[in-house]
């Protein structure tokens, strides 16, 4: 059924069907054997994937996402390790996330508004379409700053949009969110199989969206306290409750719908994983270290590549001497990941230690930190509460300890894992550091520094020199 569905579903198709025969004028240019409509469920289906093939690249999720979250370090080429950005690969998410993602589910909007299908589903298409363009939107602003969104996407009627603020951004859509989710209704149909998150489960998707209102609201916390808590109070009761309701992009084992990053033909050489992580793991005795990390080669265990260590480093050991990611992280079927329910967890936890009316910290916390060790396998209950036991919640360092938790239960979610970063800006519970400034290049070994955003697209400073 995805095959079906991705083959047409990433096209970007307007206007209305042709009538056979007409010869007026206004019609020659038209070639009357391509089609110029489609169908939402396409569009639905080209606008997930294109959004997981993008975020789950290599190009993107490993040289840029991961890196930044301090996951992996480059192998075969170590300046992204060292944050000299690939225009190429940042002009691709940019691209793609504008002219592929956002612009199919205006369109869904669109056909949806003005020629509504028979089957009642109209309302639900358009708040499905919100709610993942509410997604795109907060990766494009946590990833860019400000970035167009009120002038976005307008074709012809707007080349040169205007860069609205990112707070302004947030709150526009927290708004439009919750205007969405109060109309939604579990009655009637979404898109059906068209939809490879949640195969047209309309009160899933409810669910993710206000999942989603506590993501964007806890990142508002220290900017807008007061919105951050009224929006969290009211939404966390239905957000989701367990990792049956994680929202996921099913990938298949067969060619073209593999995961984006696989190993399923070739083996990839691009990324070793970081120390930062893998030596956290191991001292914590976190039992996801072998999901998450491949034992060296050479049979030394798993050991990580320190952060940003250069090719020319004299202290670099040989490949077989460092761990790839793990086979689950690397394999054909892997799952593009848009939320799930262990960052649910710990949103709320975090939610509590600041004072908000969500319940018990160190429940939700420990909520998290089991879920995230169930959804990769891990379920043995002595097992759990042991690991519970090293890496207890602690009131007093809630930044600490939500924050490091979290970041490992994020993993691959490269980007994702980056936005906590910058957010939380997060130590080690015993208060050290975890994270390090590249080993090599032109950066203060002395001091911690890491990107915030990215840079424009260097297309957009050229083309839109009015706003840029």
């Amino acid at each position: 059924m995805l095959n079906g569905f991705i083959k047409y579903g990433c096209s970007l198709l307007l206007a209305c069907f042709i009538t056979a025969g007409c010869n007026k004028l206004e019609n020659m240019n038209i070639d009357p054997t391509k089609p110029v409509n489609t169908e939402p469920a396409y569009l639905l289906t080209g606008a997930e994937k294109s959004a997981m093939d993008i975020l789950y690249s290599g190009l993107q999720n490993g040289f840029i996402g991961s890196h930044f979250a301090q996951y992996w370090s480059g192998n075969t080429r170590t300046n992204d390790s060292q944050y000299l950005l690939d225009e190429n690969n940042n002009t691709a998410l940019w691209n793609a996330m504008y002219t592929v993602v956002i612009h199919n589910l205006n369109e869904i909007i669109r056909l949806a508004q003005t020629d509504p299908p028979q089957d009642s589903s109209a309302v639900n298409q358009i708040a499905i379409s919100y709610i993942l363009k509410t997604w795109a939107f907060q990766i494009l602003t946590d990833a860019y700053g400000n970035v167009p969104y009120s002038d976005a996407v307008k074709g012809d009627a707007n080349i040169q949009p205007k860069y609205d603020d990112a707070r302004a951004i947030y709150t526009g859509l927290l708004d439009t969110l919750q205007q969405q989710l109060a109309v939604m209704d579990e009655s009637k149909p979404g898109f059906g199989s068209g939809d490879v998150i949640y195969n047209g489960d309309v009160a899933a998707w409810k669910k993710l969206g206000h999942s989603l209102a506590l993501r964007l609201a806890i990142r508002l916390a220290d900017v807008d306290p007061a919105t951050a808590k009224s929006v969290i109070e009211a939404n966390y009761g239905n957000a989701m409750t367990s990792n049956a309701d994680n929202a996921q992009f099913q990938y298949l084992s067969t060619a073209p719908n593999k995961y984006p990053q696989n190993d399923s033909e070739r083996d990839i050489l691009d990324f070793f994983v970081s120390a930062t992580m893998v030596d956290y793991l191991k001292a914590t005795e976190d039992p996801r270290l072998e999901v998450y990390v491949r034992p060296a080669a050479d049979g030394s265990g798993y050991v990580g590549m320190p952060y940003g260590t250069a090719a020319s480093n004299p202290g670099r050991k040989s490949s077989d001497s460092y761990s790839w990611p793990g086979t689950r992280i690397y394999a054909a079927d892997m799952v593009g990941i848009l939320m799930t329910y262990p960052e649910v967890e710990f949103i709320l936890a975090e939610a509590a230690a600041r004072g908000i009316a969500v319940g018990d910290a160190a429940t939700h916390y420990n909520a998290g930190v089991t879920s995230s060790l169930e959804y990769w396998g891990i379920t043995n209950t002595d097992t759990v509460n042991n690991y519970l036991a090293r890496v207890p919640y602690t009131a007093g360092d809630w930044k600490n300890v939500i924050g490091t938790q979290k970041w490992l239960a994020l993993y691959p979610q490269g980007f994702q894992g980056w936005f906590e970063r910058t957010r939380l800006d997060f130590k080690k519970p015993d208060g050290t550091d975890l994270f390090i400034a590249p080993v090599d290049g032109s950066l203060d070994q002395n001091v911690t520094v890491f990107p915030f955003r990215l840079t424009y697209p260097t297309a957009d400073q050229q083309q839109n020199t009015v706003h840029y």
